[in-house]
């Protein structure tokens, strides 16, 4: 099944592909180079509805729906995983017929496009990592045991509602359309919105970098204080990486601030292009 809307002048397609673990949704706009992106939890494709058509101007850009989030099917319970959401990905290039792709995650997204990279490297042209960040193994086992966001018991009424935007407010600038997008995505994703966080902190990150042989470009929200503080530990433990700092830049970089993030990532593309 498919659609399409138009955002501006872009037309934007929807899609349901089915891949070997269930069902994936994805947004896609533009033709050229393939260009994966991947969200945080607990956001959709969504996350990137701005980002698409600017970067499809001369890309093929396509936003899918980690599988469990958004409209793609929910893996069997006990088999989310870093690992596992890298494999449905790959499983969704090759329902595509894509055999390279440049891959973009944000946050969780970061750790999903890292993995897909270190274990399928021939299927990665170049990566771009937006607010993930490197933790000492300590912390990483304290935050796998205890999601600090996106955590609220379900209350007849409603006040979960209200504690899921105090929990992110914080990390937003002031803008309740952003928020009313995050708490919708939020309350589809259930119990993987807390549970994600979990599984970011179980994926053995410090393992995996090494592992990274394509070009790398690390995005630098100021504004992050998840990711911003790690950026110097992250570009130690890659060091061919390239950094971009995007002043301002918050938890909902792709959705907050769509022109700086589209034009971090064209231009370290077009860089490798021109090479």
């Amino acid at each position: 099944m498919s659609e399409h809307y138009r955002r501006g002048m872009t037309v934007v397609e929807r899609h349901f592909v089915d891949v070997p673990a269930g069902v994936v949704h994805y947004a896609a706009c533009g033709e050229g180079e393939p260009v994966l992106l991947l969200h945080q939890t607990p956001r959709s494709w969504d996350e990137y509805r701005d980002v698409l058509p600017l970067l499809g101007r001369r890309r093929r850009a396509i936003a899918m729906d980690t599988i469990g989030f958004g409209d793609s099917s929910r893996l069997t319970p006990g088999e989310d995983s870093i690992e596992r959401w890298a494999e449905v990905a790959v499983s969704l290039l090759d329902a595509l017929g894509i055999e390279r792709a440049a891959v973009v995650g944000h946050h969780t997204g970061g750790y999903i496009a890292v993995e897909i990279a270190a274990a399928r490297r021939e299927r990665v042209s170049a990566l771009v990592l937006s607010g993930v960040a490197l933790h000492p193994l300590e912390t990483r086992l304290e935050h796998a045991r205890t999601a600090v966001v996106d955590n609220a018991s379900p209350e007849l009424d409603g006040s979960h509602l209200a504690e899921l935007w105090r929990q992110r407010a914080g990390f937003y600038p002031e803008d309740t359309a952003l928020l009313e997008r995050f708490i919708v995505d939020c309350l589809r994703a259930g119990d993987l919105a807390a549970e994600g966080h979990r599984v970011v902190a179980r994926y053995p990150l410090e393992e995996r970098l090494p592992m990274l042989s394509c070009p790398v470009l690390l995005i630098a929200p100021t504004a992050d204080p998840y990711a911003f503080p790690a950026v110097p530990g992250l570009d130690a433990a890659v060091p061919h990486a390239t950094v971009t700092v995007i002043e301002g830049g918050m938890v909902p970089l792709p959705d907050q601030l769509p022109g700086p993030f589209a034009a971090a990532v064209e231009a370290f593309l077009d860089g490798l292009e021109r090479a």
